[in-house]
């Protein structure tokens, strides 16, 4: 496989120019060989994953966050990032939360997703249904909300997008505590990693591997 073909699929779905200016997509570490024969992808490129990778003879790690300091052991695998772009995209990491959790997006805006219901739906219903992603979320109800009709999505650390969603309900990771102590709406914290959990299995489909493509071993960094 040519590993410049695979990324320029990611790219025309996920242009890098749609990146952060204090992101860092792109090409992390770029061998000479243009061949790979076989790609892991992942969430967080770190000394696991690139075990992972050598023991399972993968020449090259497409992740979804990016790396601001690379190991000299690790220069020996090619390692490219698609973080804010991949976030952006149309199907990219929120669109495929909201999909996974059965819901349909009414309005897409830079980051953040919104869903209005057809039928208001009650906050013990959506908490039970993000569960089943992330058994450990915590949450807040500061109003004591017991029905909701709109629900704002942010996969990652979006807490700063709760007011601009201005929905009953929010779902993202990394939620802060003077955050959670102010807002008004029922918002959800199911963990930065369980939020785009499903990053991976986007790239590498984005990709069109199939059998050489291999999905990373990861577990959230928490113990609860």
């Amino acid at each position: 496989m040519n590993k410049y073909d695979l990324v320029r699929k990611i790219e025309d779905f996920a242009p890098l120019s749609a990146q952060e200016k204090w992101d860092c997509s792109g090409w992390v570490i770029d061998n000479s060989c243009s061949e790979v024969k076989r790609v892991m992808f992942a969430l967080t490129v770190g000394d696991k994953v690139v075990s992972q990778a050598i023991e399972k003879n993968c020449d090259m790690i497409i992740s979804h966050h990016p790396l601001f300091c690379v190991p000299t052991e690790w220069k020996c695998i090619n390692i490219y990032c698609a973080h804010t772009n991949l976030d952006k995209a149309s199907g990219g990491t929120t669109d495929r939360l909201i999909k996974e959790l059965g819901f349909k997006i009414s309005k897409a805006k830079e980051f953040t997703r919104i869903v209005y219901l057809k039928e208001p739906m009650s906050v013990e219903n959506l908490k039970q249904r993000l569960l089943k992603i992330s058994p450990n979320l915590r949450y807040i109800n500061n109003k004591n909300t017991e029905i909701i009709s709109s629900i704002g999505f942010c996969a990652g650390s979006g807490s700063e997008f709760i007011n601009e969603a201005g929905t009953d309900a929010f779902v993202t990771g990394d939620l802060k505590f003077h955050t959670a102590f102010e807002t008004s709406s029922v918002v959800f914290d199911i963990g930065h990693f369980e939020s785009e959990i499903f990053a991976p299995i986007i790239l590498k489909e984005i990709t069109q591997i199939g059998e050489n493509g291999v999905i990373a071993d990861e577990k959230s960094p928490f113990i609860h």
